[in-house]
This record gives structure tokens, sequence and C-alpha cells, in this order.
């Protein structure tokens, strides 16, 4: 069988045409990878890399991406160590910055109760079908002082649990005491309608004047200072009780219920009063230090004990309800019984 070799000028067209289209292929793949994503970029930040042990500090996420780019983080939980602990995770905050290009800002509260150096370990963000890794970041915690000076005592030994009036009743007492408690209540309700029929005396007795919150609070805080607790190194108690009279106060003179609410609830409630809002910066330092004392175990100076229980004081007094002025304006009649004319 005859083979047909081609001519010299038929093999270098073929030839350059396979380059010009491998080269047109080339172009279309370059500019394709020049409208491609952008690569997704992520960064954290502490607001400070030292915090007290038990304080919290503010850690910033920012994520630069394409617009329309869905992400989530893989190991962001309730903690990110073992010390570092999630208190909570603010609302992302988007911003355009041009080029198609969208910047997303984060804000995650964290904090530590035990002392030392820890590495916060890099964020994973995955972004459509990539995982991008922020950097780590060292956070140092600084122990609380602790006085030396106190005597460590070990477990109290085991105590007698005594015994009780209910171990001495009889079993059918015990079995059917419901039963005795429905008779009780029927004669219960037998003599009071009983006692209601009967011609009801009249208390002439003058009831007491009830004490007015305002008073109660300075006789709470005089018999705090003549205990002298800090004189005598009962701060944590004197602060627990400096408290609860700013408490009570609170409660009984402007009805807050301050008793069942943490320090930034009641300063948060006196700044929204009218009256307490001009002594709320007092209310704010007094509780702190109180915070600082009875649970982070801090032994305040004596120069803090006195200016928190005149802080205390000042609130109270800067506080006090207005006393109504009553009108001394003498009458016609008065004023002439008071300058009386001579005898004509």
């Amino acid at each position: 069988m005859d083979k047909t070799i081609p001519s010299t000028g038929i093999f270098h067209r073929t030839l350059r045409g396979m380059m010009v289209a491998v080269m047109a292929v080339a172009a279309a793949l370059c500019m394709t990878s020049a409208q491609a994503a952008g690569p997704v970029q992520v960064k954290t930040a502490l607001d400070s890399a030292y915090i007290l042990m038990g304080k919290q500090t503010t850690l910033h996420v920012d994520i630069v991406q394409d617009r329309g780019t869905q992400g989530h983080f893989l190991n962001v939980g309730d903690t990110l160590t073992s010390a570092v602990d999630v208190v909570s995770v603010g609302k992302p905050d988007t911003s355009d910055i041009g080029s198609g290009r969208e910047e997303i800002r984060q804000q995650i509260v964290i904090q530590a109760f035990d002392s030392g150096l820890y590495t916060i370990p890099p964020f994973v963000y995955a972004a459509g079908g990539d995982t991008v890794m922020s950097n780590d970041l060292p956070l140092k915690v600084v122990p609380v002082a602790v006085d030396s000076l106190k005597t460590i005592h070990d477990y109290a030994g085991t105590v007698d649990a005594g015994w009780k009036l209910w171990d001495f009743v009889p079993d059918f007492i015990a079995d059917y005491w419901w039963v005795i408690l429905i008779c009780a209540l029927v004669v219960l309700a037998v003599a009071v309608v009983f006692f209601f029929r009967k011609k009801k005396v009249v208390d002439v007795l003058p009831k007491k004047k009830p004490v007015p919150p305002y008073e109660l609070a300075m006789q709470a805080l005089t018999r705090l200072k003549e205990a002298k607790l800090c004189e005598n190194g009962h701060e944590k108690e004197f602060y627990t009780r400096l408290t609860e009279i700013l408490r009570t106060y609170l409660e009984q003179r402007f009805g807050i219920n301050a008793m069942e609410m943490t320090t930034t609830q009641i300063v948060h409630q006196v700044k929204e009063h009218d009256v307490t809002r001009p002594s709320s910066d007092l209310m704010k330092e007094i509780l702190e230090m109180a915070d600082f004392v009875k649970f982070a175990k801090v032994r305040p100076l004596p120069d803090d004990n006195v200016k928190s229980f005149a802080m205390a004081t000042r609130f109270v007094e800067s506080t006090r309800p207005v006393e109504p002025v009553e009108n001394t304006a003498a009458t016609p009649e008065a004023a002439e019984s008071n300058n009386p004319q001579p005898n004509k």
C-alpha cells in the first residue's frame, strides 16, 4: 500500500494553527483566573493581651472576602481553650470595601479564671470550597494577689446530725398526716367563722408610724460604722453588709428589686431613675469595689474602706426625700396680734 508523505508547507501550516489554538486557550484561562474569586482573609486581635483573673476582654475577628460568599467557623464553641471561655458572641457587622469585596467584623467577649500564659488557637473559617486559618493570639492571665497572712484551715470534721421531733412521731401520724391536716383546717375554719360573728373589738391603740427608708438606711450605716469590721480584718463582711444596706434602701425607697439583681442591673436601674441618676457613679464604684473584695478575694486599703463608706452615706443623703416647706406667711389676723396697735 502506498504512503503519501505530506509536504513541508502543509506541515508548517498545521503546526502554526495548533500553536494559535493553544495560545487562545491559555489566554482564555488567564482571563478566567483574573475574574475568579479573590482569596479569603481572616485576622484576629485582642483588646488587651493582659487581663486580671476573672476579668473579660474582647477578641476582634475581621474577615475579608468576595461579596456574597457564604462561610462559617469550624472551631468556635463555648471555649477557645481549656482555660479561656467564650462569654458572648456579638452580631457580625458587614461593610462593602469596593471591587466586589466585603469586610465582616465580629466581637467575641472572652474570660479566664485560671492564671497563666495561654495561646488562643487560629480560627478555622470555611468559605465555599476553601478553608482559611487566622493568626494565633497570646493571652496572659494575671493572678489576683492573695493575703498570705491568713491561715488556711483543713476541712471540718464530722458533726452529729442530732435528732428531730419527726423521728419520735408515731407511724400512724406519719402515714395519715394529710387526714389530720384536713381535720385541723376544718376546725380552724369553724373557729374563724365563730370569731368573726362575735362583736369586733375596736383597737384604740395608735399604730406605730413606719420609719422612712432614709432613716432606716442611716441607722444601719451607723451600726455598721460602730462595728469596726475593717479595723478587725473583716473587710468581706463589711462590704457584704454595706451593699445589703444600699440594696434594701433602693427597694424600700424607689421600688427597685436590688436584692435579686446583679451589679450591672442595679447600676442600670439607678441611671434610669431621675432621683438616683446624679449619684449613679457613687453606686457603681461601691458595688464594683464590693464585688472585687467578695469574689476576687482582694484585700482593699484602709482608705478604700473609708471612701466606700463615705460614698454610701453620700448616696443615701443625696437621694433622701425632700420635705415639703410649710407656708409660714402670717395672716392679717396674726399680723395684727403680733403687732398690737397702741391704745388711743
